[in-house]
Order: structure tokens, then C-alpha cells, then sequence
């Protein structure tokens, strides 16, 4: 019997950092479990390689340097507390004004 997966932690316009790593992000979308390439997977040190069976998160990322797209799982997220908005050009298209922590869904019709 399979075991479904956990309810995510973190949500949808929510700025993270990750734990070991020198970048922040605007989560904009949620895996429930691993659902990336096994060479992506693969790629990561084994003793550095998180569990399948948690949420993934994708963010828009950023560290002084460069902006990209990242894919992190659950255990390598905490909250970021900096009060800070984001300066990654996507952020814009996706999200409303940053308040508290948070960027809202913000949608355009077509």
C-alpha cells in the first residue's frame, strides 16, 4: 500500500530561504513528492539527497549575483524572516504587491 504524500508546509507567493544555500525565493508552484528528472536527481551528492516523498517546491530565485528557477524540496526550506521583497523579474507576471511576508496570485485575463 502506498502511502499518499504530506500536505505542503510552506504555499503559493511565500518567500523561503534555503537552509545550507545563499538564496531566497517566491514559491509558484508545489509538488506533492519528487516529480523532476532522475538525472536531476541523480546529479545531487548522495549524502546531500533529500527523500522522494515530501513536497518539492519550485521558486523563483535569487542570490546577489544572478535570478533563476529552482526546485527544492521541503526539508532544505525554512520561512524567510528579512521582511524583504524579491527583485527576480518573474515575480512580477505571477504575483501582486508584496505585504508581510507574502506575494499574492495575481492572475491576467485574456
Amino acid at each position: 500500500m502506498r502511502i499518499p504524500a504530506r500536505t505542503a508546509k510552506y504555499n503559493l507567493g511565500q518567500v523561503v530561504r534555503h537552509r545550507e544555500h545563499p538564496f531566497r525565493g517566491v514559491i509558484f508552484d508545489v509538488d506533492p513528492e519528487f516529480a523532476n528528472t532522475e538525472e536531476w536527481y541523480e546529479s545531487i551528492p548522495e549524502e546531500a539527497r533529500p527523500a522522494k516523498d515530501q513536497p518539492f517546491y519550485h521558486l523563483y530565485a535569487e542570490t546577489d549575483a544572478t535570478y533563476y528557477v529552482a526546485y527544492v524540496s521541503e526539508q532544505n526550506l525554512v520561512p524567510d524572516s528579512s521582511g524583504e521583497p524579491l527583485d527576480h523579474p518573474e515575480v512580477d507576471v505571477m504575483f501582486g504587491e508584496f505585504r508581510d511576508g507574502f506575494y499574492p496570485l495575481q492572475f491576467g485575463l485574456n
